[in-house]
């Protein structure tokens, strides 16, 4: 089955809902990074919380989402928009560490558990809209959970997990968000808390063949709950031959004329999908002319 999302209201729109399956698309990601068990894990998380962020954007609008920690496998990016299309990466993708003491792949120590995540969102206006908060605990889900509640003063509730095969390919990957309006009362908000403290980890529902909607159901309750939306998630990068040669004629000529003395041509490698675009020197003359 391939990648989806679904969006959702309950209890007469007083809570909203969004619930992922990306097993593909966090594979797709992995085989592109070539990333190792635990950064897979790190980075997967990050890739399927953008994924639904994004499907909270309306039309073009698009967002970057930057995890700042201070464990090995340094930064991670990852861009999301709002028609479900996601990329991401990190910087140090061969980190593979011991499982940590509940026998899970230790995405904190990855990670790190001091420095900042960071929301970009290009809401087509003249200015960006940005939020950034300290790491919680490097674990990704309860990093979001904290800014949601403190930048975007949204209570919610984040939940997303990867498994991983021992081939380090991708078994299992989703994730859910929870958000609490105003006008929920005690009562719902207790019954949310319950039922996300019951639940399987996420990942472990999606291998066993969980839906985004059995998912949702068993949050809040199949009676209170509405979805409003499916909508297809999958990798995709933006980077272009084309897109190559506009950032090569933006340095001039003399940049150019350096690569071309220097190197007798160039090479540009898209760090989200790592695609290698080469140019010989007669191309790079062609662009200086240009």
């Amino acid at each position: 089955m391939s990648d989806y999302l679904i969006k959702a209201i309950a209890f007469d729109g007083k809570v909203r809902a969004y619930a992922v399956q990306s097993t593909d698309t966090v594979e797709e990601t992995r085989r592109r990074q070539d990333t190792w068990a635990t950064a897979s894990a790190a980075l997967g998380r990050a890739v399927t919380i953008t994924s639904m962020m994004g499907a909270m954007l309306k039309g073009k609008d698009k967002l970057t989402i930057k995890i700042e920690g201070n464990g090995p496998i340094g930064p991670i990016v990852v861009d999301g928009n709002s028609i479900g299309e996601v990329r991401g990466y990190v910087t140090n993708p061969h980190v593979n560490l011991d499982l940590n003491e509940k026998g899970k792949l230790d995405v904190a120590r990855a990670v790190g558990t001091e420095g900042t995540l960071s929301v970009v969102k290009d809401l087509g206006l003249k200015d960006y809209f940005t939020g950034q908060v300290p790491i919680v605990s490097g674990e990704v889900s309860e990093d979001f959970t904290y800014y949601f509640a403190n930048s975007e003063q949204v209570p919610s509730a984040v939940g997303a997990g990867v498994l991983v095969n021992p081939d380090h390919s991708i078994l299992a990957a989703g994730g859910f968000i929870i958000q609490v309006m105003p006008g929920a009362d005690d009562d719902t908000i207790d019954l949310i808390e319950k039922s996300i403290n019951e639940m399987p980890s996420i990942s472990n529902l999606i291998q066993t063949g969980h839906s985004p909607e059995d998912i949702l159901k068993q949050l809040l309750g199949e009676e209170n709950l509405k979805i409003l939306e499916k909508l297809p998630v999958s990798f995709s990068c933006h980077c272009s031959r084309e897109r190559i040669e506009q950032a090569i004629k933006s340095l001039g000529d003399d940049e150019i004329t350096q690569m071309i003395e220097e190197d007798n041509g160039a090479e540009a490698t898209c760090h989200f999908c790592n695609e290698q675009y080469q140019f010989d020197a007669e191309e790079l003359n062609e662009l200086k002319s240009e």
